[in-house]
């Protein structure tokens, strides 16, 4: 029963962050200490520089 219990509450805790990811991103981003970490995670991705920067800055790739 208490193992019922428990995955009923993170499949429900997973149900309501997965509704409100959009939000939680936003709060998370307006702070300027973790959009600035989270910019430089990304830029270090090899993918992300190549390919989608360039079509941000509207240059050719």
């Amino acid at each position: 029963m208490k193992q019922l219990i428990t995955f009923s509450s993170v499949i429900l805790g997973l149900s309501i962050l997965f509704k409100k990811r959009y939000r939680i991103l936003n709060m998370m981003l307006a702070v300027n200490v973790i959009r600035k970490v989270i910019v430089k995670i990304t830029m270090n991705l090899p993918y992300l520089r190549k390919k989608i920067l360039p079509s941000i800055l509207g240059r050719s790739a």
